[in-house]
């Protein structure tokens, strides 16, 4: 069975509440988890020290048992010191898109066209 340490959704309409739990991975993300472990309240304040509530005992066990955490979670975790930070690259994200790519090349062009012409056109004395 392929376990997961991940957020299953509670609160009303915008008013999220998490729950981090240890569940199988093929059941859905707010249905059957085998064991709680903790909380996320995202309305919270980051220095807060209830906004994530995490039993480090439990998850260790959930760890050591093979249960991967989610993205999300595994922040959460590399925070409280339950495992090594990760890289991570997003490349693609960091990027431009076509047209400001080619907005900034034609600027880039113009830029050094302006810069040439003068230099030419001063007189030699």
């Amino acid at each position: 069975m392929a376990m997961k340490i991940r957020l299953a959704r509670g609160g009303s309409k915008k008013r999220p509440h998490y729950s981090i739990v240890a569940a199988d991975s093929r059941s859905p993300r707010d249905g059957r988890f085998l064991e709680k472990l903790g909380t996320y309240d995202p309305l919270l304040p980051k220095d807060n020290e209830n906004r994530v509530r995490i039993d480090t005992d439990r998850v260790q066990h959930w760890l050591a048992q093979g249960a991967q955490p989610t993205d999300r979670v595994a922040r959460f975790l590399e925070a409280a010191g339950l495992r090594e930070k990760a890289v991570r690259a997003n490349l693609k994200k960091g990027e431009p898109g076509k047209a400001a790519q080619e907005r900034a090349k034609a600027r880039a062009e113009k830029a050094a066209a302006a810069t040439e012409a003068p230099a030419e056109e001063a007189p030699a004395e």
